[in-house]
C-alpha cells in the first residue's frame, strides 16, 4: 500500500483548529506541564508518550478528576503487563458520568431511539435520580464493591441506568444484547457469576418482536449465584415470578451515594469474541476507563456539553460502553435500539438527522453497504450538524473514505479508528487538528506509544508490522477474571515481545505519522514470503457490484505449499461465471499483487461472523485444515452456525 500520497482528503481551517479542545489543551498543558507549546499534534503526541505521568496528570486535571483520597504517584509501577496507576487514589466513575445534572438538569443526558425513529428524552436530573434509586436497591438486595451485575439488555436507556448504579455501589458491571442465544450468554456470565440480572422480555428488530422470555429462564437456571433479576417488560409482558419490576427499582427520589473505591477496582467485564474456545473475560478498572475515556472522547473526539454523540452499537459490544462514557464530557448521548437498515438501508443516516447528532459513528461495513445500496444522505436529509463520521470494526476502504466525501459533504471530518475490547478504547483514530489521507487512520493517541515492529522487535516506517504498543495504557485490563496467576493474560498479548502489547493487527506507520491498518495478523497472507492483510483484500474485491461479502484464507499444506481460497457471497442475481472470476482475479493482481491471486474461487451461501460483526477468518481456517468444528470455534460466539457446515464439507471432500 502506498503512504506517500501526499494530498488530503479533507484538512481542518485554521477556526476549527483553534477552538478544538486538544488545542486548547495543549496551550494549558505547556503553560502548566512542561509539554510543547509548538509542533502541534506531533510534537503533543512525541511529549505524552515520552512524559507518561507527566501527561496523566495533566489530563486528570484538565478534565478536573475528582480524587477522594489523592494518588502516591501517577505510575507506581509501569512494567507490562501489571502496570499501576494511581496507586492511593479512590473516586468512583459513575459520580463523574452524572456531573453535569448539576448545572444542566432539565437539558436530555439520553436520547433513545427505536425503530419508529420517534426519540425519548431522559434529562441529566432524571438520569441521576434513578440511578440514585436504583443504587439504594442494589445495596438494600445486598450488592457490595466487587460483586458482578449482569444485563441481558438492548441498547435502552434502563441499561446505562443500570450500569451507572452497579458503578455507584462500587460493583462490576457486564452485559450482552438479547440477540445473544443462551449458550453465548452463559459462556460470558457464568465466569464471572453475577448476583443480579437485569432483563428484558424481548426486543424489536427488523420490525418483528422478539421474545426473549424462555431464554431468560433459562438464564435464571443456569446462573446459581443470582438474587435477584429485574424485569423490564419492553414488549409490555407481566413481570414473572419471583422476579422484581424495573418501575418499583428506580421510583424513588434517591439522592446517589458513589462508593469510593481504588483507581484500579473493576467497573466493568467485557469478552473477547470467543471463536475459538471460551471467551477471555477482560476486566477493566474505574479509574482506567474514566481518564482514558476522557482523554479519547473529551481530547481526540473534540466532545462537550454541545454535542450529540451517535454510535450504532450493542450492550455486546465495547463501542456501547464507550458511548455510555460520553457522558462524561457531559455530552448528550443517543441510544438507537433496532436494526442498523430498518426500515431502508439510510435508517442510521435519518437518525443521526432526526437527533442532531454532532459526532456520528457506525461500521466501515455500513458505509459500504450504503455505497452499494446507492444512498445519497447528504442529498437527501439535513446533516449540517453531523461534524465527524467515525467508523471502526474493520478497516474503512478507501472507497468507503471518498464515499462520506462526496455524499455527505467535502467538509466531513471522517475519522476512521482502531483499537479493541481489550483496552475499550483507540490505539489510533480521530485528531481534530489533522489533515484525513485517504485509506489511513488520522495518528497514534495520546499517551498511547504505538509502533509497527518486525519479528526481531526492530521499529519500521511505512512498511508492514506488527502492532504493538510500548507504554502501558490506563485501560489496558487490570486482569482477566478466572485467570489467576495471569497467565492466559499474558499468552493473549505479551508471548511475543516481553514486555511489550503485541495486538494482533498488521499496521503501517506511515513517515508523515498517519496509520494503516491491513486486519489481523493471526490470519495473514503470507505467499512467497509477502505478507499481506486480508482487509486489502476485501477493500479490492468488495468494490466489485456482484460481491456483496468476501472472505479470503491461506491455509499452509501438509506438504508445504500454501492454499488460499476467496469465498464469495453475491448479491442477489448474480452469478459467479468464469467472466466475474477473472474480474476478481483481475482487480488483486492489479490493485495489490499478482502473488496474491487467489487459487479458488468459491461462491458461498454466507459469511460467517462473530456475535459483534466481524469476520471469522481463524476459525475458518481450522476447519480447512482438517480440526473438528466442535474444536475449531466456539459455537455460541458465531451470528449463524449453519454457515461453518459448508467450509467443513468443503475440508471433507478436499481431504
Amino acid at each position: 500500500m502506498s503512504t506517500t500520497n501526499p494530498q488530503p482528503l479533507w484538512q481542518p481551517d485554521p477556526q476549527r483548529i483553534a477552538q478544538a479542545r486538544i488545542t486548547r489543551f495543549q496551550t494549558w498543558a505547556a503553560e502548566h506541564h512542561g509539554a510543547p507549546a509548538d509542533g502541534g499534534y506531533a510534537a503533543l503526541h512525541r511529549w505524552s508518550v515520552d512524559e507518561p505521568e507527566t501527561f496523566w496528570k495533566a489530563v486528570t486535571e484538565w478534565f478536573d478528576v475528582r480524587f477522594s483520597t489523592p494518588y502516591a504517584r501517577v505510575l507506581g509501577d509501569r512494567s507490562m503487563p501489571g502496570a499501576q496507576w494511581f496507586p492511593g487514589a479512590t473516586l468512583n466513575y459513575a459520580e463523574h458520568a452524572l456531573r453535569a445534572a448539576a448545572t444542566r438538569a432539565d437539558e436530555p443526558a439520553l436520547l433513545y431511539v427505536d425503530e419508529t425513529h420517534e426519540t425519548s428524552p431522559v434529562t441529566w436530573s432524571e438520569l441521576r435520580r434513578q440511578v440514585g434509586s436504583l443504587a439504594a436497591e442494589l445495596r438494600a438486595l445486598g450488592v457490595r464493591p466487587g460483586d458482578r451485575v449482569s444485563g441481558y439488555l438492548p441498547n435502552i436507556p434502563q441499561a446505562v441506568t443500570a450500569l451507572l448504579a452497579t458503578a455507584a455501589v462500587g460493583a462490576v458491571w457486564t452485559s450482552c444484547a438479547p440477540d445473544f442465544g443462551a449458550r453465548s450468554v452463559l459462556d460470558r456470565f457464568q465466569q464471572v457469576e453475577p448476583v443480579v440480572l437485569f432483563t428484558v422480555d424481548g426486543y424489536r428488530y427488523g420490525g418483528k418482536e422478539h421474545d426473549r422470555r424462555a431464554t431468560v429462564a433459562e438464564l435464571r437456571r443456569e446462573l446459581p449465584t443470582l438474587r435477584a433479576v429485574v424485569h423490564i417488560p419492553l414488549l409490555g409482558s407481566d413481570t414473572p415470578e419471583g422476579a422484581l419490576a424495573w418501575d418499583a427499582l428506580t421510583a424513588a427520589d434517591t439522592e446517589p451515594v458513589f462508593e469510593q473505591v481504588p483507581f484500579d477496582h473493576p467497573l466493568w467485564v467485557l469478552y473477547s469474541s470467543g471463536t475459538t474456545g471460551l471467551p477471555k473475560a477482560i476486566v477493566q478498572s474505574q479509574g482506567g476507563i474514566l481518564v482514558e475515556h476522557l482523554k479519547q472522547l473529551g481530547l481526540h473526539c473534540d466532545l462537550g456539553p454541545e454535542d450529540r454523540f451517535f454510535w450504532y452499537t450493542s450492550t455486546g459490544w465495547m463501542m456501547w460502553n464507550f458511548l455510555v462514557s460520553g457522558l462524561l464530557t457531559g455530552t448528550t448521548i443517543v441510544l438507537y435500539d433496532g436494526s442498523p437498515g430498518f426500515p431502508a438501508t439510510d435508517a442510521q443516516w435519518r437518525i443521526a438527522e432526526r437527533t442532531g447528532a454532532t459526532l456520528f459513528g457506525t461500521s466501515a461495513a455500513y458505509v459500504m453497504a450504503c455505497r452499494k445500496a446507492d444512498v445519497h444522505p447528504g442529498r437527501d436529509l439535513d446533516l449540517s450538524r453531523v461534524q465527524c463520521v467515525a467508523t471502526t470494526g474493520s478497516p474503512l476502504p478507501p472507497d468507503g473514505f471518498r464515499w462520506l466525501h462526496d455524499e455527505v459533504r467535502e467538509d466531513l471530518w471522517i475519522a476512521s479508528v482502531s483499537g479493541g475490547t481489550d483496552v475499550c478504547s483507540c490505539f489510533a483514530g480521530a485528531v481534530p487538528t489533522l489533515p484525513v489521507y485517504i485509506g489511513e487512520l488520522q495518528a497514534p493517541g495520546l499517551g498511547t506509544d504505538l509502533q509497527s515492529w518486525d519479528p526481531n522487535g526492530e521499529p519500521l516506517t511505512d512498511e508492514v508490522g506488527e502492532l504493538v504498543v510500548t507504554n502501558p495504557m490506563p485501560s489496558m485490563p487490570v486482569r482477566f477474571w478466572n485467570d489467576p496467576d495471569g497467565s492466559r493474560y499474558h499468552d493473549s498479548y505479551f508471548d511475543t515481545y516481553p514486555g511489550v502489547w503485541r495486538h494482533g493487527d498488521w499496521i503501517t506507520l506511515t513517515s508523515r505519522g498517519s496509520v494503516v491498518i491491513h486486519g489481523r495478523s493471526d490470519s495473514t497472507l503470507n505467499r512467497q514470503g509477502v505478507r499481506m492483510g486480508s482487509a486489502d483484500i476485501y477493500e479490492a474485491v468488495e468494490r466489485l457490484p456482484e460481491i456483496r461479502e468476501s472472505l479470503v484464507i491461506g491455509v499452509e499444506q501438509p506438504d508445504g505449499g500454501y492454499w488460499m481460497p476467496l469465498f464469495v457471497h453475491l448479491v442477489p442475481g448474480a452469478t459467479l461465471d468464469d467472466a466475474l472470476r477473472t474480474r476478481i482475479k483481475q482487480t488483486i493482481r492489479e490493485q495489490l499483487s499478482p502473488r496474491h491471486v487467489p487459487d479458488e474461487i468459491i461462491e458461498v451461501p454466507g459469511v460467517p461472523h462473530t456475535l459483534t460483526g466481524k469476520r471469522i477468518e481463524v476459525p475458518v481456517k481450522r476447519l480447512l485444515q482438517g480440526t473438528p468444528l466442535e474444536k475449531a470455534v466456539n459455537p455460541g460466539s458465531i451470528d449463524d452456525l449453519d454457515l461453518l457446515h459448508f467450509y467443513e464439507d468443503l475440508a471433507r471432500k478436499r481431504a
